[in-house]
């Protein structure tokens, strides 16, 4: 390092003394740019220049801070901001954008490029982004049989019009035209999705015709470069560990033009249930340092996450839905808070500035409150509260409906009978059963329940069920997240054939601004009792789903964390404005109030409560509460889960790893056809008894990646699900940054470990790979030794 710093001194003093100036790297100022990709370096103006970029969310942030947060971008160190575009925030219905407010992207531009940054537009058609299916609009999904990022034209003519809609609003704000826009994407880490390479042509094609003239990329993670290149489109990859090896791939697929990392990784996201993700600074250092040195580009996925504010938080797949928090672990903190991972992050670009170049200070911390503890004085009975319903003979899906979000009451009479048994086809995503308004049971769709038992029924009954739909599946191929009730559904009585239940009556509830201006409130039962249920009560809640209403008074409108760890499950207002979903099992706790959506004085909270509180009390705090689970008693599972059988078969690769984080491919002597496979671990390099995998994944017998559609792990002996989120899922949720880690916080069980993964359906496999825990050398759970099974019936659910 002391000998990169003498160099550049000895540099600038050679210039100096030489009467020639040093330039500086090109600033995005309003006269016009040209950018272009050279064969070592993005280009300027024909000037070279490495992109210190980071990624935050302009749907994230309240309006008024996004200045706050590009300053805090600037002075850690950024050159540029990436931004995504969902494209179902912009345009709800198919022809009607918005472009104002929290949506005004240009505005979000034109701020960047004030405060010295680029800006990489990325405008989908798809993102991820742990955003509601990816940020494709629900709207899609009324047509039947749409085939989501791909050449169907149904799909494909709706996200043209998406393009050239982007095109009018963002074009004039390209290099080209004066403006900060330097880099377009597109589509985004479609590898991990299909390989045509003609689709992302299309869609090249579509930004052109828009009006787009900077440069067009895509990017992907190592392992998927190779399923998704197009030779119009330049490449970067993604990665959240071991840069060499990244960009070693990288210059496999494309021997020329700079380097650059288009996610890079320094925390993760988090989902209901499972561990907070912090991001460990030193690795994430150590990476960045070995970005810097090979004068790579980067973008830090994420400089500043925010919140995912409303109804818009996606889901993992199979079905993990995330938190309302996108702090991310980002070195720039939920409500714009900076610490440790800020400050170093800062030093160590600090070192690698170019000559001529220095970082702004920080701006000062915006103003927080704490809110002394207040409760709900009024309550308003969900099943008291409903819309008008529509007639339908049988339950379908709420895009059906015409529905994006929210829940649905599905009602219909049973005659009299015996005991019962009522099942569904699929609930999207939790059902909770109601006979003659007493509860009977839930749904679970993480849990695949889709039964109710009922009891005898000495006359006819009315059968309700609400259905509450979480976000939409953002990531793989189950995009198409259809919500509500899946049909048919049928109620069987003992030794009696099943029937299917007709003639249905569907309630809509959207929870928009006319719903919620029509709730009819009363005063809550004495001591806030109503509702309240105990830690050891199933989610078969003692009274209905309830919205509740509660008011502070605030001595000014200044950043707050609203508690609601006595509540239980559902959605918060402050305001009119929807704050997002909050659940009890954490790992969140708090929800992030902006202090422009609050008023000094009066303010009035909104609580939909599914569940209902342990106490109907609220309270504001000047710092968040991340990382606080709580075990799910409704729906436990113990530590390790289902039962195994490979030892009744043979199985059909066994050898050793070799050490380090690089994906490892193994085929097999033949072609083989199974519905499951099971990993088996024997040992680890470190000689301890954990077991560890980042992914698995399977190819056919021509060497192609097969999707993880339909995929579920259905045992597993152990996963650590109590200090970090080590759960089997993530052994096929599709990244690296993740992994599937046997137990070690209470229980340290020994080696061989196991998994069983199930296809959903017999597949042709021809071999396997292995991707490590990502991390150094020292991470634990590094596979050695290890065999894989194929069969159908290798374990089971249990």
């Amino acid at each position: 390092m002391a000998s990169r710093f003498v160099f550049a001194l000895t540099l600038l003093l050679t210039f100096a003394a030489a009467g020639l100036s040093v330039a500086a790297p090109p600033v995005p100022t309003k006269t016009r740019h040209r950018v272009q990709i050279g064969t070592k370096d993005f280009l300027v103006d024909g000037q070279p220049i490495q992109i210190r970029c980071g990624e935050v969310h302009f749907a994230r942030v309240p309006r008024e801070y996004w200045r706050q947060r590009l300053r805090l971008c600037r002075a850690m160190g950024l050159n540029a901001v990436c931004a995504y575009l969902f494209w179902n925030y912009h345009e709800p219905r198919p022809g009607e954008f918005h472009w104002s407010g929290e949506r005004d992207a240009a505005e979000f531009c034109r701020i960047a490029q004030e405060e010295g940054l680029w800006v990489i537009l990325r405008p989908g058609p798809y993102a991820c982004a742990e955003w509601d299916m990816g940020g494709l609009p629900w709207w899609l999904l009324k047509t039947k049989g749409i085939q989501l990022r791909s050449r169907d034209p149904a799909f494909m003519e709706a996200a043209r019009r998406w393009f050239h809609e982007v095109g009018r609003v963002l074009g004039p704000l390209q290099a080209s035209s004066g403006g900060p826009i330097i880099l377009v994407q597109v589509e985004n880490e479609y590898g991990f999705f299909g390989n045509d390479a003609e689709y992302l042509g299309d869609l090249r094609r579509a930004l052109l015709d828009a009006g787009f003239v900077v440069p067009l990329f895509t990017c992907n993670p190592a392992q998927h470069l190779n399923d998704a290149v197009h030779k119009d489109l330049f490449n970067v990859v993604n990665f959240s560990s071991d840069p060499e090896g990244a960009f070693t791939v990288l210059r496999g697929v494309q021997p020329s033009g700079p380097l650059m990392c288009g996610e890079f990784y320094p925390g993760w996201f988090d989902t209901w249930g499972q561990p907070h993700h912090s991001g460990a600074t030193e690795p994430y250092l150590k990476d960045l340092e070995t970005i810097l040195d090979q004068g790579a580009s980067f973008s830090l996925y994420l400089a500043h996450g925010g919140t995912t504010f409303g109804l818009w938080s996606g889901a993992d797949r199979p079905f993990k839905p995330d938190t309302t928090s996108y702090d991310y672990g980002a070195p720039i903190g939920e409500a714009g808070g900076i610490g440790e991972k800020f400050a170093r992050t800062r030093a160590l670009i600090e070192k690698h500035l170019a000559p001529g170049e220095s970082l702004p200070e920080p701006p000062p911390p915006l103003p927080a409150m704490e809110v002394a503890p207040f409760a709900a004085q009024e309550t308003a009975d969900l099943l008291d509260n409903l819309p008008e319903p529509i007639a339908d003979e049988h339950p379908r899906t709420m895009e059906d409906y015409d529905q994006a979000q929210g829940a649905l009451l599905y009602r219909t009479t049973l005659p009299a009978g015996r005991e019962a048994v009522v099942r569904v086809s699929a609930v999207h995503d939790f059902a909770w059963a109601f006979l003659d308004g007493e509860p009977v049971g839930v749904l679970d769709r993480r849990q695949e329940t889709t039964t109710l038992d009922l009891p005898r029924r000495p006359r006819a009954a009315r059968l309700d069920l609400l259905v509450y739909a979480m976000g939409r599946v953002n990531f793989g191929k189950d995009l198409a997240d259809r919500k509500g009730l899946h049909a048919p559904v049928t109620l069987q009585e003992i030794e009696a054939p099943p029937r299917e239940l007709t003639r249905w009556q569907i309630f809509r509830l959207d929870f928009g601004a006319r719903q919620m201006a029509s709730l009819r409130w009363k005063p809550a039962a004495s001591g806030g009792k109503a509702g309240s249920r105990t830690r050891s009560e199933r989610p078969v809640a003692r009274t209905h789903p309830a919205f509740w209403r509660a008011h502070f008074t605030a001595p000014t409108a200044a950043d707050t964390f609203l508690d609601l760890s006595s509540w239980g499950f559902g959605v918060v207002w402050i305001n009119g404005r929807c704050l997002g979903r909050f659940w009890n099992i954490g790992p969140t706790q708090t929800m992030y109030v902006p202090g422009p959506w609050l008023r000094k004085g009066a303010n009035e909270v909104v609580v939909l409560d599914l569940l209902g509180p342990e106490k109907p009390e609220l309270a504001g705090r000047l710092e968040p509460i991340l990382d606080r689970l709580r075990p799910e008693l409704d729906f436990s599972r113990p530590n390790g889960f289902g039962s195994f059988a490979p030892e009744a078969v043979s199985y059909v690769h066994q050898g050793e790893f070799a050490p380090g984080s690089t994906s490892q491919d193994f085929r097999f002597e033949r072609a083989v056809t199974a519905r499951q496979l099971c990993f088996e671990s024997l040992s680890a390099f470190d000689g301890k008894p954990f077991a560890a995998a980042a992914e698995l994944d399977v190819f056919d017998e021509n060497g192609v990646t097969l999707p993880h559609t339909g995929w579920t792990v259905v045992c597993a002996d152990s996963e650590e699900l109590d200090r970090a989120d080590g759960s089997a899922a993530n052994a096929i949720d599709g990244g690296n940054a993740t992994c599937w880690h046997t137990a070690w916080s209470k229980r340290q069980p020994e080696q061989p470990h196991r998994l069983v993964i199930d296809f959903g359906e017999p597949l042709t496999l021809g071999g396997f790979r292995y991707t490590p825990r990502q991390g150094d050398d020292s991470v634990s759970g590094r596979v050695k030794a290890f065999r894989v099974y194929v069969g159908d019936q290798l374990g089971k659910k249990g």
